[in-house]
Formats: C-alpha cells, sequence, structure tokens
C-alpha cells in the first residue's frame, strides 16, 4: 500500500471540492444569503487538501487496491464535508441527518430525510442538487478530466468508480477519455437547461433539475418533484433526458466520430429501450383506468419508468397509489437498473445480459456435455474474468442486501417499507413505497439506520467492493504483513 500517494490523491480531490463551492457560494450571494456556511467548509477542505496533497510523494504508483481504498475513502470524505453547509446554515442541524442527504447527493440516490425542500436557502438546494452532477459520472473521473493524472494512476481509479462489468478508455490517454465523458456530459446537461427554460421553468429551477437528471439523482427544488408543474412538456424533456443519462456514454462518443454501427449493434442499448418500451405499455394498460386517458396514463407510466430504471427519483404522481402490478414492475425495474457507463445505479443492463446468457450456456452443457457453448455479448465472447466478475457481484450484493435488510428490519417499520427503503438506497433510486414512498421520506428511521442505509448507498454507488475492501480486517492485516516483510527486507 502506497499511503503517501493515497494521501496525495485524496488531497487533491478535497482542493477540488473546494473549487467547487464556489458555485453554491455565489448562488447565496445572489440571494444575498450568510456565505458562511461554505466559506468555512471551503477552508477546512483548502487546508487539508493542501495538507495531504501539497507535496507530490517519491513514490507514485497507485495499484488496484490503492486505487480501492482511494476511491471510498474519498467518496467518505467529499460526503462529510459536504455535509458541513447544511448543518451550518442550519438547514439540517443534525449531523447525521446531513451526511445521509450528501451521500444520498453524491451517490444520485435522492433519497432524503427533509419533509420539505422548499423552505432551504437556495444556496444549500443548489449544492444539494449539485452533488447528484458532480457525482453523476464519478468524482474522481472529474478530477482525471481537471487535473493530469497518468494512465497508470488513473486506470485504476476509473475501473473502481465507473459503474458496470468492464472499464476502458475511449482514447489512449485516460485524461483526455475523462475530458470527452465530462464534455458531453456537461452538452447535454446545458441542452436540457435550455429545453426547460424554453418551456417557462425558472432557471434556478431548470438548473436543479437538470443537474438532477444529468446525473440519475432527483433532488427537487420543490416539495412534489416535477408534478409540481402539471407541465406535460417538463415531463416529457425530463422523461427524455433521464433516459438519454442511462445511456452508456461510450455510444455518445461513437455518435459523434460517426461509428454508427456500434451503436446500433449494441445489444444493451437494445435490451434497455426493449424493457422500456414494456413496462411502459404494461404500466399505461394497469393504470389507464384511474385517469381516464390514455394520453395521461401513457405520460405518467413513460416518467415514472424513465425514472425508475435509470435509479432518478423524479416524480410526476404518487405511484404508491397504482395497482399492485404497476408497482411490482417499478420495484423490479429497481434492481435493473440502466445501462453500464452510464450515469444511472441498479445491477446495470449488462451485467444482467451476461447472467442470463451464461445461465444458458451452462443449461446447454448439461444437456449437451461435449458442446462448446460460448457467452456472447455485443457479438463478442465474453472473458472468463469478466463472467466471474459479474457471479461474483451478483453474489456479494445480494449477501450485503440482505445482511442490510435484516438489520434494517429492526426498525418495525413493516415489510414494504423496510425492503423498498433499502432497495431505493442500495440501487441508488430515492423514493420506495409506503413511507419512502414519492411523497413521503426517511426521517423516521434512527440514526444507526441512517447510517448502514448511508453505507448501502456507496457499496451501491461504487460497485460494492471499494466499500468492502475498505472495512475488511484481513484487508488490513495483509497490508501489515506486506509492511513488515518489506522492513525486513
Amino acid at each position: 500500500m502506497n499511503y503517501r500517494m493515497i494521501g496525495y490523491v485524496i488531497g487533491r480531490i478535497l482542493l477540488v471540492e473546494a473549487v467547487l463551492m464556489v458555485l453554491p457560494l455565489l448562488t447565496a450571494g445572489i440571494y444575498r444569503e450568510s456565505p458562511l456556511p461554505f466559506l468555512i467548509p471551503m477552508l477546512l477542505l483548502a487546508a487539508v487538501g493542501l495538507l495531504l496533497g501539497g507535496k507530490k510523494p517519491r513514490q507514485m504508483s497507485l495499484y488496484a487496491r490503492d486505487g480501492l481504498a482511494v476511491v471510498a475513502l474519498a467518496w467518505i470524505f467529499m460526503s462529510l464535508f459536504g455535509a458541513l453547509p447544511f448543518v451550518l446554515s442550519g438547514d439540517i442541524p443534525n449531523l447525521i441527518d446531513a451526511f445521509f442527504e450528501t451521500v444520498s447527493g453524491f451517490t444520485t440516490t435522492g433519497s432524503t430525510i427533509l419533509t420539505a425542500v422548499e423552505p432551504l436557502r437556495r444556496s444549500c438546494l443548489f449544492w444539494r442538487s449539485f452533488t447528484h452532477w458532480v457525482g453523476g459520472m464519478g468524482v474522481l473521473v472529474f478530477v482525471m478530466a481537471v487535473l493530469p493524472m497518468t494512465d497508470g494512476h488513473g486506470m485504476h481509479l476509473m475501473r473502481a468508480e465507473v459503474p458496470g462489468p468492464t472499464v476502458g478508455k475511449l482514447v489512449s490517454r485516460l485524461g483526455d477519455t475523462a475530458k470527452i465523458l465530462y464534455g458531453i456530459y456537461l452538452a447535454m446537461t446545458a441542452l436540457e437547461t435550455l429545453l426547460l427554460l424554453a418551456g417557462g421553468m425558472p432557471l434556478f429551477d431548470a438548473c436543479v433539475h437538470a443537474f438532477g437528471t444529468a446525473g440519475t439523482g432527483g433532488f427537487s427544488c420543490r416539495d412534489l418533484s416535477v408534478g409540481a408543474y402539471q407541465s406535460p412538456y417538463f415531463d416529457v424533456v425530463i422523461g427524455v433526458f433521464m433516459l438519454l443519462f442511462g445511456v452508456n456514454f461510450n455510444l455518445y462518443y461513437f455518435l459523434l466520430i460517426r461509428r454508427f454501427r456500434e451503436v446500433f449493434r449494441s445489444e444493451e442499448l437494445r435490451t434497455y429501450l426493449l424493457v422500456v418500451a414494456a413496462a411502459v405499455a404494461a404500466i399505461t394498460a394497469d393504470i389507464c383506468h384511474m385517469y381516464g386517458s390514455v394520453w395521461i396514463s401513457l405520460r405518467h407510466a413513460f416518467f415514472q419508468v424513465s425514472s425508475i430504471i435509470t435509479t432518478t427519483g423524479y416524480g410526476t404522481v404518487d405511484f404508491d397509489l397504482w395497482p399492485t402490478f404497476s408497482k411490482s414492475i417499478l420495484v423490479t425495474l429497481m434492481f435493473v437498473g440502466a445501462c453500464a457507463g452510464s450515469t444511472g445505479g441498479g445491477i446495470k443492463i449488462s451485467r444482467i445480459l451476461i447472467l442470463l446468457k451464461a445461465s444458458v450456456s451452462e443449461m446447454k452443457r448439461m444437456l449437451h456435455p461435449n458442446a462448446v457453448a460460448t457467452t456472447r455479448l455485443e457479438g463478442k465472447p465474453v472473458s472468463e474474468r469478466t463472467l466471474r466478475g459479474a457471479h461474483i457481484y451478483f453474489t456479494v450484493y445480494m449477501a450485503v442486501f440482505v445482511a442490510s435488510f435484516l438489520l434494517l428490519s429492526l426498525e418495525q417499520k413493516g415489510l414494504v417499507t423496510t425492503f423498498t427503503a433499502l432497495t431505493a438506497c442500495i440501487n441508488n433510486i430515492g423514493p420506495g413505497l409506503e413511507m419512502v414512498g414519492p411523497l413521503g421520506n426517511f426521517s423516521a428511521f434512527s440514526p444507526a439506520s441512517k447510517l448502514l442505509l448511508s453505507f448501502d448507498m456507496l457499496v451501491g454507488r461504487l460497485e460494492i467492493f471499494p466499500m468492502l475492501l475498505l472495512f475488511a480486517p484481513s484487508n488490513w492485516k495483509r497490508r501489515m504483513n506486506i509492511r513488515r516483510s518489506s522492513r525486513l527486507d
């Protein structure tokens, strides 16, 4: 373990977070609010960042284990410092509640402990949604885009943070890949903002909802979320952009360089769109009697399916009142999630395809022991490493889910509330059903449960292993043994 390099990278990340707080600080100035809730954290971040990252270590090597530790620690520290503005402003005076809200922001979950958001300061509302935008593409990917870092150091960070079974570079240099991804991300966010402004949404509201859509997070500046506007235009614009941000960003790069065949051949994209279409059709037919209009039913079904499968969490209606069949579809989509390489959460379409195809291949081997059954995705054979990784991920995912579910059930909140609260957090969705439904919140949970759900949000966003390895005692013991052996040598 290169501890000095780990501290150096984390220090630079905290310096970047200090710079990011300039935008909510300016928002505070525009709305004549006190700047202290952001000035104090900025000074603390700058001091700690310079202390850790002010001087380059002699040994710049950063290996896989180091990358996992950096990613996990960076997200925890960014969330802790990011919670301070809420505490200092008095909008969320309890530190655990503020930490939960900030983790929910950076992980693009969108779950909240707030009973009402409209009374919050504008600067805190802006910061709350801006954390979605920063965390959507990845905190460390953003750092690699704005700060120089060699590919050898950055690849382990990108593998640990970018969602999906595999991670690759679009171009030869990893830093350039990060810049391309964030360039596309910024352009799409700006386009959505302009379209919302064109529909009459105020600038502040348009920025907040564009941040939430881009990061697939779902924090709104209105208590009734997108439904507060009662606008079919906003529903369609935000619904379409939620789907777009749930697509693998590599495909957008292929579109830019006119490799259209790569896009049309994407099996994951076709499956993603097919699942959305099937879910929208089924829910529309199921809720049509509630709204008395196919168009209104289709509009709400499309928006909620887009919101849930991309793990955004915005709402136009209280879908907790929908029939059981429709709610069951939405809960299923919570686990499915969006495409790999997108800003969405969940298990991911590509990983589910791999697991399903591997199961079919295994059944073929059982029927025909001598046959050669190869698992293929996107027209290419899936490597044994990727296949093994998908199986391990799903196994560990279920183990963490079951353990967290049993611990959370001690709260005695009811089966549906407990199950969907955990599902919403570990899959980075936002709302669940009943107490944590679209019009509910997580304020009734105990501080211990809020910390557990915060851990689950981080586990879901970082795809389990960085967080688990950080807290694994055996992992720390191996590190100590390595240090001892190196001293003896």
